[in-house]
């Protein structure tokens, strides 16, 4: 069964993935919003930076000027607005407000003087008249910018007016204070959204958590069972999901639910399975204990045939061939009755065994039996220790040679490894022989599976001496596995080393 995965792992990237869904969520809203506002008020400071200019402008052109072609209509309350302030006047001298420029242009256009009233009310002259020239000269209109940083006052918009004597004035005021403004509701909007956004994570994974929790208790049962071994032996699934959790009206519930339906039929299933495996079982035991009586009393008999008997040529071969049947039959038997004991967990008493030894005296014993087949070994000189059954090991290294030699043309090399790897003892039974169909490799450790015609020989085989491998294995802890292709055929099998 292959490992199953992390499930905290799996619970913290559903939350994860949830809270930044909604911090997503949250985020492009307080970008909207940051974008609606700062475009909102951004407006609303030029609107009131365009009347207060207006309002500048008509004081340095004094009453009844106009200012701008759209600006006949305003002039009188512009005017009146500067008489009140009693700050306009031709000369030049800047209004009442704070910062505000005020410069007088002749009748060519050329800037002749410029002033500025700082907060407490002095007015200074501007020293440096070139960069107001050249933005007057730039203006397309009457409205411009222009900085004046050679004299520490940052950048100004202004509006050009014109006096009733027909001269030409500038007023204007300075941008800092209206970027500074939108600079500092930038800053509050940007940490108002950081404030959100914090509040969201943590609110947001406190929620989720709470709301996920039903579904992961689900999960947990769910892997506790995907955990338990199902394939064999008397399975008993007791997880549950709790009734509190599975209930109708949430999904959490429904699926809650419908996992304990699941479970309860796979455990009637799996009890329904077990019930016929110890039947079958139970049969073949007693069916090969009840062979064996009637298959002793065969080869006595066919003993006693051969002895006492005056036999014909063709009765002496049906009484060999009767013979060699009957071995045959008894050989079955006893497999079947290894495999029911290994299937009910019946283990002989287990000895520390020297895994080289047997795999030497298999290989010398394989050489005097089929000496048509070049046989090869290589076992290392030091001891291997594994612990087990030393009968039930020979028997795994005699089958794989076993099986070599009767599904391999006369001639094939066979070859037989140990070593040790990493705490186990690894045994490799390898021959170049044609190889196993690749449809049927999967299928060579079932019980009763016959070759297929490609490793056939000319000796016929009951189909249980791999599965008889693996079931020994297997019950001594370790593992088996095949890789077969035309001109190489491997099993492998690897045994836990004695400690």
């Amino acid at each position: 069964m292959s490992a199953r995965p992390h499930l905290a792992g799996r619970r913290a990237s559903l939350r994860r993935t949830l809270v930044l869904l909604l911090l997503a969520t949250v985020a492009t809203m307080c970008l909207a919003l940051s974008l609606i506002t700062h475009i909102s008020v951004s407006s609303q400071l030029h609107t009131q930076l365009d009347a207060q200019l207006q309002r500048a402008a008509q004081r340095a052109a004094g009453p009844g000027s106009a200012v701008g072609p759209d600006d006949a209509g305003g002039a009188d309350d512009a005017g009146g607005a500067g008489g009140a302030g009693g700050a306009g006047t031709p000369g030049g001298a800047p209004g009442s407000g704070e910062f505000e420029l005020t410069a007088v242009l002749d009748a060519d256009g050329a800037v002749v003087s410029a002033s500025w009233r700082d907060a407490g009310g002095t007015v200074h002259a501007i020293s440096d008249l070139a960069p107001l020239q050249a933005a007057v000269a730039d203006t397309d209109g009457d409205r411009g910018t222009v900085d004046l940083a050679a004299d520490g006052l940052g950048e100004y918009t202004f509006r050009l007016g014109r006096g009733p004597g027909g001269q030409q004035v500038l007023a204007g005021l300075p941008l800092d204070p209206l970027r500074s403004t939108l600079a500092r509701l930038d800053l509050t909007l940007v940490g108002a959204s950081l404030l959100a956004l914090l509040a969201t994570g943590i609110l947001g994974s406190l929620i989720v958590r709470r709301t996920l929790r039903p579904l992961e208790e689900v999960s947990a049962v769910a892997g506790q069972v995907a955990d338990m071994p199902l394939a064999r032996g008397d399975v008993v699934i007791a997880s549950r999901v709790d009734d509190r959790i599975a209930r109708s009206g949430t999904e959490a519930g429904e699926v809650g639910r419908a996992l304990n339906l699941l479970l309860e039929n796979v455990e009637g299933a799996l009890e329904t399975r077990q019930r016929t495996e110890e039947g079958m079982r139970r049969f073949i035991a007693d069916a090969s204990h009840e062979l064996r009586t009637p298959l002793t009393a065969i080869r006595g008999y066919t003993e006693m045939i051969r002895l006492t008997e005056e036999l014909t040529p063709h009765g002496e071969q049906s009484v060999e061939r009767l013979e060699a049947q009957s071995h045959r039959m008894t050989a079955l038997v006893e497999d079947l009755l290894l495999l029911a004991r290994l299937d009910e967990g019946a283990q002989a008493a287990l000895t520390e065994v020297d895994l080289a030894e047997i795999v030497l005296d298999a290989v010398m014993d394989a050489q005097v039996t089929a000496p048509d087949h070049e046989w090869r070994i290589d076992v290392p000189e030091e001891t291997i220790q594994v612990r087990g059954d030393a009968r039930q090991l020979s028997q795994i290294v005699v089958n794989l040679l076993s099986n070599a030699r009767k599904h391999t043309p006369l001639g094939t090399t066979v070859r037989a490894g140990l070593a040790a790897e990493q705490r186990s003892a690894v045994l490799r039974v390898e021959d170049d022989g044609p190889g196993i169909d690749a449809a049927r490799t999967g299928d060579v450790f079932a019980r009763f599976t016959r070759a297929d015609a490609a490793r056939s020989g000319s000796e016929g085989t009951t189909g249980l001496g791999l599965p008889i491998v693996k079931a020994i294995t297997e019950a001594h802890g370790g593992a088996i596995e095949v890789d077969s292709r035309p001109g190489r055929t491997v099993f492998t099998v690897r045994l836990p080393l004695a400690d």
